[in-house]
């Protein structure tokens, strides 16, 4: 038994707590059981998809580990809102919603019943960020544990992610294939239970738990069938009573300095631009100020080295086999790019656990290069801002070629209208799509735009045509698009006021998004302006976006005054 004071003892130590202790007797505890330190697994877990179908077998395995340390584990669970299933529709409005929810469910379980310390096991896109944040808020020791990416799909020779199933929907629409293939897409892209298998939102972000020191080392490239998976569950287990035993808690781990190198991993393997928003959470969380200027100076300093999808070929499988993403951080570590003293979840520091870790030795340039050979000088995402979006917005430039784009503005007031134009084909070269009232507070839920930016790409207008929103994207989402503009429209930001024809100005180089009219017309169209009425006025969405705050602070919510 681990000789710490415990929480749990305050609830269930003493002759007063009887009651409380006759609960725990009814799910099978012992005298024994009782004194030990009481452990959530708290598992994401959910049927509905394959990306956390498998989370609740990963718990029994974690709570082995919790035994084998001196701990009493009891499963608890929190919601999955699957991001795939909900694109382009209604539901993907509680995509983002969930994450809020996800770490507000973890608090409520956690502390109600008075326990020491948790694991938490996620998998889907906003499972990953939700348990960090309740990490931070909680500030009780506790471990991230990833479900793992589903292996790829093939079509014939072609690997397939959930990505080309997107674009060929938008290949069938403009005639460039029929709907035979697209069929054929369908049934081979996700073959595997798993989260979708690019370095596409989910598995960004299980990077970058591992990269913050809250996860164990090499714990987010092994796929979800490998049974290094087990092998993780059980160690995350024994970590967490040794960081209860070393009294090392979350905020110990998320630093300032943890957090910068987060945001270089990001850069350099050119991962989701919905990781911004979720560093961001996680952020104030911890009681960190993290800002977007932060990762604008990272990304001009920090080479893009990691070809993965949807910028580069490969998958998250693939990354695996050639050392998974301490590779990546042990080649920014020796380039001077990532601070190796920061502590762990190990009580080691990230430069010790990278000192231990077994790297396969295996030829792996043709995935992951060296910093002083980059794909690109610059990191996988870049800050914009300007007369359009004067608090900022972001741009995934991995997974484009363009650096600069001027055209005319074709506005749309929701991602519907937008995909209907597209689907008669009335977008056409030189424009740039701008879709609004689709933020945080205007949708409410900041939705992703996939089914959309996937359509562009799938008819062939994908270097042709360039997209902004206030709303945001898929980590599988390529081509030349701009999400995150803030101030959003349903707050009188500048997206509200642009008029079809406008000339918009992309320049990533300069870090500028412009509307391409004066000052003066501007004012006076925001002068002008009135708010749409609110989409929702009773329920979940309708509370989240009285609660919400804007994209470029991570779209936390924030209790009234």
């Amino acid at each position: 038994m681990v000789k710490i004071n415990l929480r749990s003892q305050e609830r269930y130590g003493g002759a007063l707590n009887a009651p409380h202790r006759a609960f725990l007797r009814a799910v099978g505890f012992t005298d024994e059981d009782i004194g030990k330190p009481l452990i959530a697994v708290v598992a994401a877990w959910s049927e509905a998809g394959p990306c956390n179908i498998h989370t609740l077998q990963l718990a029994l395995h974690t709570k082995e580990g919790v035994r084998r340390g001196g701990g009493s584990p009891l499963t608890v669970p929190t919601i999955v809102v699957n991001d795939n299933i909900g694109m382009g529709t209604e539901g993907m409005r509680y995509s983002l919603v969930s994450r809020e929810v996800i770490a507000d469910t973890i608090e409520a379980q956690v502390n109600a019943h008075a326990f020491d310390g948790f694991v938490g096991i996620g998998g889907c896109d906003k499972t990953t960020p939700g348990i960090l944040m309740a990490m931070a808020r909680l500030n009780i020791p506790a471990v991230y544990l990833y479900g793992g990416t589903a292996e790829p799909g093939f079509y014939g020779d072609r690997k397939l992610t959930i990505e080309d199933v997107h674009e060929a929907v938008g290949a069938y629409l403009s005639g460039r294939i029929a709907e035979d293939e697209l069929y054929e897409i369908e049934k081979r892209a996700h073959p595997t239970y798993g989260t979708c298998a690019g370095m596409f939102t989910a598995n960004t972000m299980a990077t970058l738990a591992e990269t913050l020191g809250m996860a164990l080392l090499g714990n987010a490239s092994p796929p979800a069938t490998s049974a290094r998976r087990v092998m993780y569950a059980i160690e995350s287990g024994t970590a967490l009573m040794k960081a209860i035993e070393l009294g090392i808690k979350p905020r110990d781990v998320m630093t300032y300095e943890s957090f910068e190198n987060a945001i270089t991993v990001l850069m350099a393997m050119g991962g989701s631009t919905n990781a911004i928003l979720h560093l961001l959470a996680i952020a104030y969380e911890a009681g960190i100020k993290l800002t977007l200027d932060d990762f604008d100076r990272i990304s001009r300093r920090t080479p893009y080295i990691a070809s993965l999808r949807p910028g580069g070929d490969y998958v998250m499988a693939d990354l695996d086999a050639v050392g998974g993403v301490p590779l990546i951080m042990l080649k920014l570590l020796k380039a001077g790019l990532l601070n190796g003293k920061v502590l762990t979840i190990t009580g080691k520091t990230m430069e010790e656990n990278l000192r231990d870790y077994k790297f396969p030795n295996v030829p792996h340039d043709h995935i992951v290069r060296d910093v002083n050979n980059p794909i690109k000088p610059w990191g996988g995402i870049r800050i914009l801002r300007g007369s359009l979006a004067p608090e900022g917005a972001v741009i995934k430039v991995a997974a484009t070629e363009l650096m600069k784009f001027e055209g005319k503005a074709r506005p749309f007031n929701s991602e519907e209208e937008a995909f209907q134009a597209i689907r008669r084909g009335e977008i056409k070269p030189g424009d740039v799509v701008v879709i609004r009232y689709e933020g945080p507070k205007g949708s409410p839920g900041m939705p992703e735009m996939l089914r959309v930016t996937a359509a562009i790409v799938g008819a062939g207008l994908g270097k042709d045509v360039a997209l902004i929103t206030d709303g945001r994207f898929s980590g599988a989402t390529r081509g030349f698009m701009v999400g995150h503009v803030a101030p959003e429209a349903a707050v009188g930001g500048p997206i509200a006021i642009v008029e079809d024809g406008d000339k918009i100005l992309i320049d990533v180089e300069n870090g500028r998004l412009d509307l391409l009219v004066s000052e003066e017309e501007i004012r006076r169209r925001l002068k002008n302006w009135q708010p749409p009425p609110p989409r929702y006025t009773r329920g979940l969405l309708a509370k989240y976006a009285s609660l919400v705050t804007s994209a470029s602070i991570g779209a936390v919510t924030l209790p009234k005054p």
